[in-house]
């Protein structure tokens, strides 16, 4: 059973910054699809970003774009969320998923792997 282990959240300003970050023991984590999703209170699970394993090329949610970046460093297993211009509405647990498919996807349902959350919360 592979794992995925999320860090970097808590509690910040609004405009602030953080840096998340998901480390996966796994030699194969190259070869995946990584992305970052989040879920507020009520409401479902949402695609923020992601990050496709054969050229690294990336997409984000509308609401994000510009705010927040992908990346991932392979030699360490882990994928980074770095996120700038905090809001409130970005309050959430974030979490990060893996996937097998060639190309983000933004369904969470199609992610086959997933990290337990951390909670982000953007104070006003």
């Amino acid at each position: 059973q592979v794992s995925l282990v999320e860090s970097g959240g808590g509690l910040v300003q609004a405009g602030g910054s953080l840096r998340l970050s998901c480390a996966r023991s796994e030699r194969t984590f190259s070869m995946y699809t990584m992305g970052w999703f989040r879920q507020a209170p009520g409401k479902e699970r949402e695609f923020v970003a992601g990050i496709n394993w054969s050229d690294d090329s990336t997409t984000y949610a509308d609401s994000v774009r510009g705010r927040f970046a992908i990346s991932r460093d392979n030699a360490k297993n882990t994928v980074y969320l770095r996120m700038n211009s905090l809001k409130p509405e970005d309050t959430a647990v974030y979490y990060c998923a893996a996937d097998r498919a060639l190309g983000v996807r933004t369904n969470p349902s199609e992610y086959d792997y997933w990290g337990q959350g951390t909670q982000v919360t953007v104070s006003s």
